[in-house]
């Protein structure tokens, strides 16, 4: 175990040795150097030509590999960071990983200080937005739980927009006034400095949330709220701070710069989503003709996402809302036309490139707060840690308040509380504050900033999974959803549409139908492969399953119930049963004619002429209705008249009619008794009859019972 954190320690003092090293302004003569180095010199001892005397047999040219190798040594040094973490023993079900990683980046920073006397190097903001935060951000986008987030998207706007506005403003006017009360220290802080503070400082960092309740398995509801909302809430804060900031460099702010700045906050909004939208339906399309040439088919994936993001930069839109609709948009059909160890191979790239941005980021945090930048202000340090803690308490409160009126499942305190609590900031708000112009409290601000950090993600991350099992929060189940309760669920959503459209509601299974209808008519047409469209969704859905196996997520269940003592299956065994099972449900969908609400037949005059369908009856059932005796012509017509108003009563998406049933009479009638025999055929009266000529019952075709009689007969 000591090996393992003794590694990354002699990599950071090897990089920071070099670093020491590093030789000054103006180097040596050349006059001066040794001949013995192969460089000939003229008589009055300058150089001549650059030509060696003799062949060198070893030699190094550090310079020439400089920037790559350094970027493997901090690759490296992350990785074994990491590593060394999850061999830790105990630790990792105490502390969380950010926190660890910080740690170790705490103590490479002071090795490298103590070695070259002078600040460690930090991540810039480039380096950060460019390279670190897209792989993030797409891994993201690209794993998330589609059903969940669409049905919880409006209260994750309502959280992620207006939240956040919330939370902005309240600090940065909080902060003005403590500001204006503090008037010997901090009397040169503006209000727009502190609205631009407000903005950078109320950033809830996706990687921290990620890192923290990953760990803790909460339920499904409580997770894509918290998750959801920290990943819009980064792209509306960077809007707002680049609007902040915009407004900084005005020599005035009027009204209508205001309202400019809110149309701004708009287009940046919708731009990005609709840059993300056009690149991720190319990267569909392009999917779809890449059977030939499977290996470059997830290379694609990548290309496409960090081109939305790098055109969304350039045309100042929001990045991260490109990049997340992108992934969003091409997953569903970039997994249906690439092959399966194309998608794993597409799943574990994202995921292991996400783990080491993730490692970097955590590391350079707590490298860079090493340095000679900090100024100390005790009433603006911890006036902005209480102001972040009440603003966000409040407004989560608040809005959570009115949104539960609008919601059928409400989110309860305790979900509220950990929503609350949960709000970790990160490397958005400490690259942000490197972006600041130059001004007298710039420091200040950065010295909060990385206080701020600290507190949330050591305080509290290390005291959230506790608060978690304290308060009894609902976990979330931990297998994967069976094949059977997938077709239970679309079963509801098909119910609920078809009652939303029959009371005339507009609600979200409503567009979620209405989507379904014109994604299977026209983008899955386009955008898949003919011979890999699924001609059963029961199919789909296994194949779907099928997938989050392979992905061999680590909530997945054992195939096996521990409880049983049976021998677990082989490889070969499972494989020989998905081959079977896949077959089966081809087999099943070319004989069984798939069918919805929507492809049903809308006259229901046409349903007249339709053949019943007739309920196959026991032998004990095929008795009873032995004593049915014939109807009078009274009777016959008022059952008629009956049916005719029920017949117009019923809806266009019938699947199948059943004949009425009748009322039998007595059995100790005369009748009863005089029938006890075999039933005659022409006593059957299963069809139905015309509303305005009443057929008679012995005008009913023989053939519906003849081969429950010749069954009859033969016992």
């Amino acid at each position: 175990m000591a090996s393992v954190w003794t590694l990354p320690l002699l990599l950071s003092a090897c990089l920071s040795g070099r670093l020491a090293l590093t030789p000054p302004d103006e180097p040596p003569q050349p006059h001066n150097l040794p001949p013995s180095l192969g460089l000939n010199s003229s008589s009055d001892g300058s150089l001549s030509e650059d030509l060696p005397m003799a062949l060198r047999v070893f030699s190094v040219d550090y310079h020439h590999v400089q920037a790559p190798f350094e970027i493997v040594l901090w690759i490296m040094l992350a990785s074994l960071a990491k590593l060394g973490f999850h061999w830790s023993g105990r630790v990792p079900a105490v502390v969380p990983e950010s926190c660890v990683l910080i740690m170790v980046g705490l103590l490479v920073g002071g090795v490298i200080y103590g070695v070259r006397h002078s600040a460690p190097p930090t991540l810039s903001a480039d380096a950060f937005f460019l390279f670190l935060l897209p792989p993030i951000v797409l891994d993201a986008g690209y794993f998330l739980p589609g059903r969940l987030f669409f049905e919880n998207l409006g209260t994750i706007l309502w959280y992620a927009v207006l939240g956040t506005l919330w939370n902005v403003l309240g600090i940065g006017l909080s902060l003005y006034g403590v500001c204006l009360l503090a008037q010997s220290s901090l009397g040169d802080v503006s209000l727009l400095h502190c609205l631009l503070f407000g903005s950078l400082i109320a950033a809830v960092d996706p990687v921290a949330v990620l890192s923290v309740f990953q760990e803790m398995h909460v339920n499904e509801q409580l997770h894509i709220l918290v998750f959801g909302e920290s990943l819009l809430n980064d792209a509306v804060t960077v809007v707002l701070y680049k609007l902040f900031e915009s407004f900084l460099r005005l020599p005035s702010v009027s009204g209508l710069d205001v309202l400019l700045g809110g149309c701004r906050v708009v287009v940046v909004g919708l731009g990005g989503l609709c840059v993300g939208l056009f690149f991720g339906l190319v990267a569909a399309l392009t999917s779809r003709f890449t059977f030939r040439a499977q290996v470059i088919a997830p290379l694609f994936v990548f290309l496409y996402s960090y081109l939305s993001y790098l055109t969304s930069e350039m045309l100042h839109l929001s990045g991260i809302m490109a990049i997340v609709t992108c992934a969003v948009t091409m997953k569903q059909y970039v997994e249906a036309n690439v092959s399966e160890r194309s998608n794993t191979s597409i799943q574990y790239f994202l995921k292991m490139w996400s783990s080491v941005s993730e490692t970097l980021i955590f590391i350079f945090l707590g490298v860079s707060t090493i340095q000679d930048v900090h100024m100390w202000s005790w009433p603006f340090v911890c006036s902005t840690l209480l102001l972040c803690l009440i603003w966000r308490a409040t407004g989560v409160l608040l809005l959570t308040a009115v949104v539960n009126k609008l919601r059928r499942n409400a989110v309860t305190f305790r979900d509220q509380f950990i929503i609350a609590y949960g709000g970790l900031r990160g490397a958005i708000c400490f690259s942000l504050v490197f972006l600041i112009d130059d001004f007298p409290k710039k420091r200040l601000f950065i010295t909060t900033t990385i206080v701020v950090i600290l507190f949330t993600v050591f305080v509290q991350g290390m005291t959230i999974k506790p608060l978690v099992e304290l308060l009894d929060v609902k976990r979330k189940k931990r297998a994967l959803p069976s094949v059977s309760e997938e077709i239970h669920s679309r079963l509801i959503d098909h119910l609920l549409a078809g009652i939303e459209d029959v009371v005339g509601y507009w609600g979200q299974h409503y567009w979620k139908d209405k989507f379904e209808q014109f994604n299977k008519k026209y983008l899955r047409r386009f955008l898949i492969r003919e011979d890999h469209q699924a001609r059963s969704s029961i199919l789909r859905v296994y194949q779907e399953l099928e997938r989050r196996e392979q992905r061999g997520d680590e909530e997945a269940p054992p195939l096996v119930d521990p409880r049983s003592h049976s021998r677990p299956l082989l490889p070969e065994e499972m494989d020989s049963i998905r081959r079977i099972l896949s077959r089966n449900l081809h087999n099943f969908n070319n004989k069984t004619p798939a069918y919805s609400r929507h492809t049903l037949h809308q006259d229901a005059t046409v349903d007249r002429t339709r053949k019943p369908l007739h309920r196959h009856q026991s032998l004990g059932e095929r008795h009873t209705y032995n004593t049915i005796p014939h109807w009078s012509q009274g009777e016959d017509g008022e059952f008629s008249e009956t049916y005719r108003v029920r017949a117009g009563l019923s809806r266009s998406h019938t699947v199948c009619s059943t004949s009425p049933r009748p009322v039998l009479q007595d059995s100790s009638g005369p009748a009863a008794s005089s029938q006890t025999g075999p039933l005659h055929p022409k006593t059957a009266r299963e069809d139905r009859v015309s509303p305005k000529h009443p057929a008679p019952v012995e005008k009913v075709p023989k053939k519906q019972l003849s081969f429950d009689l010749e069954n009859e007969k033969q016992q």
